[in-house]
């Protein structure tokens, strides 16, 4: 997909905001965080991109939504009607969702990686889960979770049990909430770097944006393409910026 940016406009990207936990108050205040920083950058973007884990869980049943969020989902819905266009790009905590946001905010969802450009630059966003070597029990239990059988059978649980049973199994399980994989690696042993580089060997891209490790850097690779991970809005209160010529990774200060 081609974007042409507008004199001074800008490109926004922010991932891994996980709503809803460690619990209802202290998720609120990064809510209210995070709403007063899309108010900050209304004045200039023309697209945003959601770079997935909005939500530490979603599921969408078929006449039900989870609970909360009206705020930030209200500013997401009125950044749209102003005329900014914005995506979302689904995580591994928020992969159950459906058609809710596409249907109610007017935002395309996206379930794999897609590839822009902007300003003659070739951009490749991705959440980043899956992706790369190593990493084979969460891709074991992701085939497991979008498998439509499973899928099915999760539907008919009552939306109260199941919350409760995916908001436990969020936090507690390792392999989902990621609490095991917390340091960076290295290079030689980060999967998304380590897939970013063999991509470069057969194609031409300039920038690589990825969320899902919540470490917020910036690294340059082969070519003069940057690898760049969004970090998170737990810890580091941090998103990406890009004006058509650099890209600037930024932590929000109130």
């Amino acid at each position: 997909m081609k974007i042409d940016l507008n004199p001074g406009k800008k490109i926004y990207f922010a991932s891994d905001q996980h709503f809803g936990i460690p619990n209802a108050v202290e998720s609120k205040k990064r809510e209210d965080k995070f709403i007063r920083w899309m108010d900050s950058v209304k004045k200039d973007a023309q697209v945003l991109f959601l770079m997935g884990d909005l939500f530490d869980f979603w599921h969408e049943w078929k006449h039900v939504v989870p609970k909360g969020y009206i705020r930030v989902l209200g500013k997401i819905a009125e950044l749209k009607d102003s005329g900014i266009d914005i995506y979302f790009f689904v995580g591994n905590h928020d992969l159950w969702m459906k058609n809710y946001f596409e249907e109610e905010l007017g935002v395309p969802v996206f379930f794999e990686k897609r590839y822009y450009e902007v300003n003659g630059k070739k951009l490749l966003l991705a959440h980043g889960d899956g992706l790369g070597p190593g990493d084979k029990g969460y891709k074991r239990m992701k085939k497991v979770f979008t498998n439509p059988a499973a899928q099915w059978a999760f539907r008919w649980l009552h939306p109260d049990i199941a919350m409760r049973i995916a908001n436990y199994m969020s936090q507690k399980n390792k392999l989902i909430s990621g609490d095991e994989d917390k340091a960076f690696l290295g290079e030689d042993k980060e999967f998304l770097i380590l897939y970013s580089k063999e991509k470069l060997k057969t194609e031409k891209i300039d920038y690589f944006v990825y969320g899902h490790r919540h470490l917020p850097m910036v690294l340059d690779l082969e070519n003069e393409a940057k690898y760049i991970n969004l970090g998170d809005w737990i810890s580091y209160f941090t998103y990406g910026v890009f004006d058509g010529e650099q890209f600037d990774l930024k932590k929000f200060e109130d």
